[in-house]
């Protein structure tokens, strides 16, 4: 399973899951996945977690995700196609997402932990899933 699919399979709601992981099948699917993140707002309700209003600054939520496990590096599932699949670093994933006004997941830990920024204020979640990291192709 791809940083992608873990994301998809652990932190999205199971009634969209199964859809957004058919477009992850073929490249060719990929603008129809992104296309569908862009009103993505249906996340696992067991793993997230409402990023309160004075941590939603890049500088916080690096220290946040840290303090949780997050390494130096991260990779971004996107609506935006300049930051769809990159490889980052995670302060300057931070820096790129936060305030965006498109849907990203910036995927720390993958399965176990990730950061989700929705379109709508408010839309900011810390993504926690225990246990051990999903095995990733």
């Amino acid at each position: 399973m791809d940083a992608d699919e873990a994301v998809i399979r652990t932190f999205v709601d199971p009634a969209r899951e199964e859809r957004l992981a058919r477009f992850l099948a073929s490249p060719a699917d990929r603008d129809r996945l992104r296309q569908e993140l862009s009103h993505l707002r249906e996340l696992h309700p067991s793993y997230r977690q409402p990023v309160p209003a004075e941590r939603q600054t890049p500088e916080e939520l690096e220290r946040l995700l840290r303090t949780l496990g997050a390494p130096d590096r991260c990779h971004l599932l996107s609506e935006d196609p300049e930051l769809d699949g990159l490889e980052l670093e995670l302060r300057d994933a931070l820096d790129w997402v936060l305030g965006s006004g498109r849907t990203t997941f910036v995927s720390c830990v993958p399965g176990r932990l990730a950061y989700f920024e929705g379109k709508r204020p408010g839309d900011r979640y810390l993504l926690e899933r225990p246990g051990p990291p999903v095995e990733t192709a």
